[in-house]
């Protein structure tokens, strides 16, 4: 057979002689329901080791169930209805229907092998034994293809192929020798190599013989993805192979001929990605994307540590990732898992990554993050976390930061009731919105300035507009936003760049200006600056400044604030130089002033009724090339009785002056300057 680039990788696909059959993880373990203490594990075999956890780690596994941040995930296993799962795995799902049908049985077969690992349920055993039966009947793992014939792991093969290894130990002794063997056949067959096409395309694109989807899905969605190879190399989407190539290398290493090469390009591919991270451990995809992306990158580390005793754990600054996802948290009232959501982001997600980090590198801070912070919902959390472990909440020196990346969130502490004002600076990624200088303000435990949440990845869908400036607590000239692209290719990035250029934080305040005249001009090519600058009086008192000049033709601005009515609950009210927000915990008033004529108005994004409400308030500064519109915001409780702020102009100062609850409020502005001269008395 001539040695063609096709039957290279399709060497992946020579089967592998089944592995030793191992004592069960599972095997006489009693029931344990949600809450309950931990029974011990009764003693039968020696304790033996496993790719993902030891049978000696099952005990404070067990124990980590009990623990408050754990206890809903292990309520939603043990609380699952086995019987409508079983029907719809037997008459439901459909074997060419890969992005939601053979999603669900890949979730049932994961959260099933894991209760009966820890638990030997026999209810949950007889399940993932269908979901194993059924993933080996999908002719293909995955809904995409290279050439129009070999199928690439972006999304499918690599969950299926993590899934499928852990069914391979967790089930253990559940399962036949015969089905055992199979799976491992077929993660050799149709997982491996999937995850391995896609990471060699992503490193050699030039040799992409073309990607598309498999006419035979009925994924309905289809988008141009002649430039994937290129696009997808710094996101999220590479992650999942790494993982699972890794994964599918250590488990058949020894007993697959390819097994060693597909670690190596795990480790390869893993080391490469992990530069999409900044230094700090910023993610540009935006923290609902990090959480799992992060976790699949240790995954990799762990396996490969437990299986090969090597320590690549260096390849990424998992303390300062963590921590990264810690500032990024945003606890609302009703919301304990929101997010400072820029891109697509609309919650924390899973917290795995940080039970990892505080157990594996005996940081106490992740551990605080791991049980704090947004939700443990996957088994990787279990298994990762330590009941028992040291942990240490963050203190002020973590409130403010300015990322790598150039994002900036500032706040008054980590509770609900704590103020946090965050701006979108910074350059383009997977998953971004037309959201350059855009903000995200909250306080009392409500949003007041927000980023609609759910935005749709579909550009035909009619939420494809809250991708778009208008749609964002931002600036518009002439009614438009800054460059963005129309979706053709997905959700990739676009060109559009901002830059902080000034920052600065004390423990009462925090200063930044932005400057995205770069996203702007690509747009008009007449505009000449639009700068953003915020003033974070903590913790509940915003001031923004928008400067936008443009060289010859005058246009009309308009500064938009996009309100919180994601359950229906939010609204805003105008008058002739203010607006408020409304929300059941806060009143907020704004303030809006300017050199020049400004309205002030309030409006809906225009979208269908039954895609929901989307209130915003506008401010717009009459056509002119300078324009200069500051907006002064003061949040409360509602019902609060509140002294109202003052602003007032000096030439080119202005001044806010106040009271807050017996603390005097002096805010001076000189706007003399682009980037204005900001003194907080």
């Amino acid at each position: 057979m001539p040695t063609t680039r096709r039957n290279f990788l399709k060497m992946g696909a020579i089967a592998a002689t089944a592995l030793p059959i191992l004592p069960a993880f599972g095997r006489g373990l009693p029931a344990l329901s949600a809450g309950s203490a931990a029974p011990a594990m009764a003693p039968e075999a020696p304790a033996r080791a496993g790719l993902f956890f030891d049978e000696a780690d099952v005990p404070r596994m067990r124990r980590a169930l009990a623990h408050p941040h754990v206890a809903p995930y292990w309520q939603s296993i043990t609380g699952a209805d086995l019987a409508a799962d079983a029907n719809f795995i037997r008459s439901e799902a459909k074997l060419n229907n890969h992005s939601k049908d053979m999603l669900r049985v890949r979730q049932i077969l994961e959260r099933t092998s894991f209760a009966y690992a820890l638990t030997g349920d026999a209810a949950q055993c007889d399940l993932a034994r269908r979901a194993v039966d059924k993933i080996l009947e999908y002719p293909r793992w995955d809904y995409f293809l290279e050439g129009g014939v070999d199928v690439i792991g972006l999304q499918r093969a690599p969950e299926a192929t993590i899934a499928m290894s852990c069914a391979r130990e967790w089930l253990d002794r559940a399962l036949t020798k015969e089905t055992a063997a199979e799976i491992e056949r077929q993660i050799g067959e149709k997982g491996a190599p999937a995850c391995f096409r896609t990471l060699y395309g992503l490193k050699y694109p030039d040799r992409v013989q073309g990607w598309s989807f498999d006419p035979d899905d009925d994924y309905p969605f289809h988008v141009d993805q002649r430039r994937w190879p290129l696009i997808l190399n710094s996101t999220n989407l590479k992650a999942i192979p790494i993982a699972g190539l890794g994964i599918a290398g250590c488990l058949l290493r020894g007993k697959h001929p390819q097994a060693d090469r597909w670690v190596d390009m795990a480790e390869q591919s893993a080391r490469a990605f992990a530069v999409m991270y900044g230094l700090d451990g910023a993610y540009d995809e935006g923290v609902g994307y990090w959480g799992y992306t992060s976790t699949h990158l240790a995954l990799l580390v762990e396996v490969i540590r437990r299986t090969l005793g090597r320590d690549i754990s260096g390849i990424l600054n998992f303390p300062g990732t963590v921590r990264y996802g810690l500032r990024m948290s945003m606890a609302v009232a009703g919301r304990p898992n929101d997010c400072v959501n820029f891109s697509d982001a609309f919650a924390m997600g899973d917290l795995a990554v940080a039970a990892w980090t505080a157990g594996r590198l005996k940081d106490p801070v992740a551990r605080y993050v791991a049980t704090h912070v947004g939700t443990l919902s996957s088994p990787w959390s279990v298994i990762w976390l330590d009941p028992a472990g040291q942990e240490e909440k963050p203190g002020p020196e973590l409130y403010d930061v300015r990322f790598s990346n150039d994002w900036v969130v500032a706040r008054s502490g980590w509770d609900e009731a704590d103020g946090v004002a965050a701006l979108r600076s910074g350059g383009p990624a997977n998953h971004e919105h037309a959201d350059r200088n855009s903000v995200i303000f909250k306080a009392h435990g409500e949003r007041i300035y927000h980023d609609p949440y759910h935005a749709a990845y579909p550009y035909t869908d009619p939420l494809w507009v809250l991708r778009l400036t208008k749609s964002h607590t931002a600036v518009l000239i002439g009614g438009k936003g800054h460059q963005y692209h129309d979706g053709h290719e997905g959700t990739n990035a676009s060109f559009a760049e901002s830059h902080v250029v000034e920052y600065r934080a004390s423990a009462r305040s925090v200063v930044v200006t932005s400057d995205a005249t770069a996203a702007y001009r690509l747009v008009d090519n007449d505009v000449a600056l639009v700068q953003r600058t915020l003033v974070f009086l903590k913790p509940d008192i915003l001031a923004v400044i928008d400067r936008v000049r443009l060289a010859k033709n005058p246009l009309p601005v308009q500064v938009r604030f996009q309100i919180d009515n994601s359950d229906g609950m939010g609204s805003v009210s105008a008058d002739a130089g203010s607006f408020t927000v409304h929300r059941p915990l806060v009143t907020a008033r704004t303030l809006v002033l300017s050199h020049a004529d400004v309205t002030v108005r309030t409006g809906n994004i225009d979208v269908p009724p039954e895609k929901g409400v989307f209130p915003y308030a506008e401010a717009e500064s009459a056509p002119a090339l300078d324009h200069l519109v500051l907006t002064v915001c003061e949040a409360h409780v509602a019902g609060e009785k509140a002294s109202p702020l003052h602003a007032a102009r000096e030439g080119d100062v202005w001044r806010i002056t106040g009271d807050r609850k017996g603390v005097p409020v002096v805010i001076s502005i000189d706007t003399k300057t682009d980037v204005p001269a900001v003194t907080i008395g």
